[in-house]
């Protein structure tokens, strides 16, 4: 995984909460702790469309047996899950009509020219490249047909590194990541992570109030999940506790457009001590011994695991 794979994530600026671009509003504003569904506003009437599966890039290989890949089928909007500054994820069902084949997804669609705020601009466009001059000046210029194109590299990036955590994951069961099923243009279609029945999300962890056993059990999975990474020469590049979700006791990292190559990014171990950091200041701010998450001791094990030390 190269840097011409995947954009390098940029510093947030002072004075903007470190967790801005991935906390729900339902969690600023103080509602109720876990997400619930919400009629979109100004968007279209809710009707069935048919599903885009066959216009879309698919996930990984051999598909899961839930997954809904009948042309017949029909996707029905059920609601937002979560707005954002970069993309909204929306709640759909695809299910083929008279029969039991359904499943829900988590619709990804990243804001389009007019709505969406670049604020990672510099490093995505530093660590992404396309052939074509002329994308690559009207990505420079921010023109419209630009912004546009910057959109849809973010999708590409995030499908592509789920794609890959996904196959490790399936692989060693040391990491959990939503499997994306498909992508087309600006939208990504991922598995919905949560109760299926009350088509209820999994709750972040930053929702949890773990202690004791749980807690500790939660820090081991994402020290695993992290040495996964690492390994594979990578580094979430914006971890923190409001894109880790916790299912069924597992936990499950989500918000992947901005995982960065710890090899090749000169800015690598930076971004992968922050993550650490982050991570583990919120462990033991929740009652994990300190000496436990040491986020300098944790740093130079994934850089050891990376190939860097």
């Amino acid at each position: 995984m190269r840097d011409n794979d995947f954009p390098a994530p940029q510093r947030r600026g002072r004075g903007k909460s470190r967790f801005d671009d991935d906390e729900p509003y339902f969690l600023k504003r103080g509602r109720h702790a876990e997400p619930a569904l919400a009629e979109p506003e100004d968007e279209p009437d809710p009707e069935d469309r048919w599903s885009s599966w066959d216009e879309a890039v698919h996930g990984p290989e051999p598909h899961p047996a839930w997954l809904v890949t009948e042309l017949a089928a029909k996707d029905t909007e059920l609601g937002v899950l979560k707005t954002g500054k970069e993309a909204d994820v929306h709640l759909v069902r695809r299910a083929v009509p008279g029969t039991d084949r359904s499943c829900l997804l988590a619709a990804k669609r990243y804001r389009d020219a007019q709505h969406r705020l670049f604020h990672r601009d510099a490093g995505y466009l530093e660590g992404r490249r396309v052939r074509r001059s002329r994308e690559n000046r009207a990505m420079a210029g921010r023109t419209a047909f630009g912004r546009q194109m910057i959109a849809g590299q973010w999708a590409a990036a995030e499908f592509a590194a789920l794609a890959r955590l996904w196959e490790i994951g399936a692989a060693s069961g040391r990491i959990a990541v939503p499997y994306p099923v498909q992508l087309l243009g600006t939208e990504l279609m991922l598995e919905f992570v949560g109760d299926a029945e009350e088509g209820q999300a999994a709750p972040r962890l930053a929702q949890l109030r773990a202690e004791g056993a749980e807690l500790r059990d939660l820090w081991e999975q994402l020290v695993d999940a992290l040495v996964v990474l690492a390994r594979a020469g990578c580094a979430h590049g914006d971890l923190s506790p409001y894109n880790l979700l916790v299912h069924r006791g597992r936990l499950v990292m989500i918000d992947l457009p901005q995982v960065v190559d710890v090899v090749a990014n000169p800015q690598g171990p930076e971004f992968l001590a922050r993550d650490v950091r982050v991570v583990g200041t919120w462990f033991t701010a929740r009652g994990l011994p300190a000496a436990d998450t040491d986020p300098v001791e944790l740093t130079e094990l994934l850089l050891r695991e990376a190939g860097i030390r």
